[in-house]
């Protein structure tokens, strides 16, 4: 991308979206940081200066439409960010109905949604589409079986949305990150009941590196999937 672009990044809050946030604003791109709510859209205010928010809660995306209609939105956007997520690990023996709902709504309804939203002004900018997957988009294991699934549902929704903008210009890409270093990651291994060490696993750092590459490739290009695992 030559000269400032536009930028709408989900949970920029920390992890993943946090060092893609941090790499965009020191070269000098304009952000817009989605929040779930107005105290959260304080902290990333303070934590990324210069950069805008929205407050749109991805937990509930039928709601989505409403929030983002009494908010102003960038006119155009070089790309959008689908990089928050949640994790309910269980067997499926176990999960109820409820850890189902919350888990398509956050991981494929709201990213759906939110790209429903925004898709004008992505056409406008002929722009990208980032879904940050899982390892677990691919491969399904024991006791992962809803956020395995949503994440599945989630390169189905990207391969089509692919195929649907190709020729407005929107380029979409999948990334596709092993363990990486996060507090999420730290959460699995509480409920594996195994000892957490970062420096195990890949550095969000490098993730974004990835995700830089796909953004920044020129126009006669398109990275379609993007598969990352930890070197060590």
């Amino acid at each position: 991308m030559v000269g400032m672009a536009t930028h709408l990044i989900t949970g920029a809050g920390s992890g993943i979206g946090a060092a893609v946030a941090r790499r965009l604003i020191e070269r000098g791109d304009e952000l817009w940081l989605l929040a779930r709510d107005a105290g959260r859209a304080k902290e990333l205010a303070e934590a990324f200066p210069g950069a805008r928010t929205l407050v749109g809660d991805l937990a509930a995306p039928e709601r989505l439409s409403w929030a983002l209609s009494h908010q102003e939105l960038p006119e155009r956007l070089d790309s959008l960010h689908h990089i928050a997520g949640i994790v309910e690990l269980g067997a499926i023996g176990d999960l109820t109905p409820k850890i189902w709902q919350q888990t398509l709504a956050a991981n494929l309804v709201a990213p759906a949604e939110l790209t429903r939203l925004v898709l004008p002004q992505l056409r406008l900018a002929r722009g990208h589409i980032v879904f940050v997957n899982s390892g677990a988009g691919l491969n399904a294991h024991a006791e992962w079986g809803a956020y395995a699934a949503s994440k599945h549902a989630l390169k189905g929704l990207a391969d089509a949305l692919r195929l649907e903008e190709h020729g407005n210009g929107v380029r979409v890409t999948s990334v596709y990150p092993g363990r990486t270093a996060t507090p999420m990651q730290a959460k699995v291994h509480r409920h594996e009941g195994k000892e957490y060490d970062a420096a195990r696993w890949i550095d969000p750092a490098s993730v974004a590196t990835t995700i830089l590459t796909a953004i920044d490739l020129p126009r006669d290009a398109e990275i379609y999937d993007l598969t990352v695992r930890p070197g060590r």
